[in-house]
């Protein structure tokens, strides 16, 4: 199978409808495969064969979308890249990846020059914007006289479609490889259970048949289940995140429609939300916080939400309880890992409310999620211990890392690195990261529970949490805080807020005041950067 297909699948399903408005722009399906299609043609034409890797190194916005699947339908592997990483980042990933084509912008062309002196496989540069220059392909005129009929490569299911770099924290970043299969059964996965068992709704009246004309009445009364598409998706999200690929594919599979935003700006998301009432947003923390506490908040009608889902990092229980009493909609906290194919568990799975603290149930019928022991023993719940994935979820490997991915997969079973339990419902809730579990004087603390009592306090804005070392305990507790009026309190006011909330041990030895707090490009607390502070 090729998940290619689905753009055409979606055309066949639904016919030509505005998909995606970006810009002041409305592309149609129609448009968009097309688009796709003839560069997938020009790829090939340029000598892309099956496997080849191709590098997307863009923001959000229409030729990325084309360039994804455009990479599918050719056969090729798709390496979506972060504009904003740095030069040796970038020839690490280029090198490293085996990069025949990178398709970016002018912007990142001086660090893409840069990079490439070491990456000999580098056949060509595609930028979307004309230069003028003769060493890079402009992206319209590559294609232009290019076919707009492709079919999609025939792949096998175990083929990979896409190789995603994770970021390197005690090293290089490691290409995660995640196959057609892994892509269909986990968009399908989600579709089935979340949209469909969660929040399929019926209808009843004349039924329209597309079956070829091999209907035995014409327009007969009946009832249909299955899911609206007056659903309006804000992607405020970066699409070079595995997440993009989840999200395109979904709304390719469902019939939805996008509205995106090439960066996050939270008046311009607030703007789109009630000028194209958007119905689904996801988001991480921060901008959740932002929406909450901007000053133009109340100018905006944020009322068509009706699916608020967080991501990527924990949500502090503060702001999901102020979400829901600002603007009367649960924020649906879930969890994913680009080794399981992005996103593996949420609270919208069953048709109940959310379970504040908890990531929810697990997304996939076909995934298993349990909590073992350090000897890989499964632990009943209520026990803490590492989250553990199992399923045509779990990646392939990593790109030409066999240890690391024996490493990571054993017995089947992904090793998240994540620690965690399970309640009696099943659903799990996420304590840390083993990495940055904080061990003072042989006590285990971990930095989300001092970061949800920090977001109590009035005056914080964001908090992070890290270790510090201690002559006498070997760790020790630092908390870095950003507040929403700067001179509001002091570092002494939150050390004595702390006192009165926590435990000795687990109170910070340390609070720094900061003006921001180092994020990554989807906007997730850095806390790495926050140990190189001290």
């Amino acid at each position: 199978m090729n998940i290619g297909r689905l753009a055409d699948d979606n055309i066949q399903r639904f016919g030509e409808y505005e998909f995606l408005y970006h810009d002041g722009h409305r592309h149609t399906n129609v448009a968009m495969n097309r688009a796709a299609n003839r560069l997938g043609n020009a790829l090939k034409g340029l000598g892309i064969r099956k496997g080849d890797r191709i590098g997307v190194q863009l923001l959000n916005c229409p030729q990325l979308v084309q360039s994804f699947f455009a990479a599918f339908k050719a056969g090729a592997i798709l390496v979506p890249i972060n504009p904003s990483l740095r030069v040796p980042d970038l020839a690490y990933i280029y090198k490293d990846a085996g990069l025949s084509v990178l398709i970016s912008s002018e912007s990142c062309l001086e660090n893409i020059n840069a990079a490439r002196r070491e990456t000999p496989d580098l056949k060509a540069v595609i930028l979307v914007e004309e230069t003028g220059r003769d060493d890079v392909l402009f992206f319209d005129q590559f294609i232009e006289k290019a076919s707009d009929r492709l079919a999609p490569e025939e792949t096998e299911n175990d083929d990979t479609a896409v190789m995603i770099y994770t970021a390197g924290t005690t090293g290089n970043p490691k290409g995660v490889m995640l196959t057609h299969f892994n892509w269909y059964t986990h968009v399908s996965g989600y579709y089935d259970l979340v949209l469909l068992d969660s929040w399929g709704m019926t209808a009843r009246g004349t039924l329209h048949e597309q079956d070829g004309g091999q209907a035995k009445s014409s327009s007969p009364e009946g009832e249909v289940f299955g899911v609206s598409r007056n659903r309006v998706s804000l992607i405020t999200l970066p699409l070079f995140h595995g997440y993009g690929v989840f999200a395109l594919s979904l709304e390719f599979l469902t019939g939805g429609k996008l509205v995106m935003l090439s960066r996050w700006d939270p008046v311009l998301a607030m703007d789109a939300i009630q000028k194209h009432r958007v119905t689904d947003f996801r988001g991480v923390p921060t901008m959740y916080i932002q929406l909450l506490n901007h000053t133009l908040a109340a100018q905006y009608d944020l009322s068509s939400l009706k699916t608020c889902i967080c991501g990527s990092a924990p949500m502090p229980l503060e702001i999901a309880r102020s979400w829901k009493q600002k603007y009367g909609i649960d924020i649906w906290e879930g969890y994913g890992l680009s080794e399981a194919t992005t996103v593996n568990c949420g609270n919208v799975a069953g048709r109940r409310p959310p379970k504040y603290g908890s990531i929810g149930l697990c997304y996939q019928k076909f995934n298993t999620i349990k909590i073992f022991d350090d000897q890989d023993r499964a632990l009943p719940a209520g026990q803490t211990g590492e989250i553990v994935i199992k399923g045509p979820g779990v990646m392939k490997g990593y790109w030409n890392k066999p240890l690391e991915t024996a490493e990571a997969i054993r017995n089947g079973w992904l090793h998240t690195g994540d620690i965690g339990h399970m309640d009696e419902d099943g659903y799990i809730f996420i304590t840390d990261r083993k990495k940055d579990m904080i061990i003072r004087g042989g006590e285990n603390i971990f930095p989300r529970e001092i970061e949800n009592i920090l977001y109590r306090h009035p005056a914080v804005l964001e908090a992070g949490v890290t270790g510090i070392p201690d002559p006498v305990y070997g760790e020790a507790v630092k908390a870095f805080v950003v507040l929403k009026r700067q001179g509001e309190v002091t570092e002494e006011d939150l050390m004595n807020f702390c006192r009165e909330q926590l435990p000795t041990y687990k109170r910070p030895k340390a609070v720094q005041l900061m003006d921001a707090l180092p994020k990554s490009a989807v906007g997730k607390i850095l806390r790495r950067e926050l140990r190189k502070l001290g």
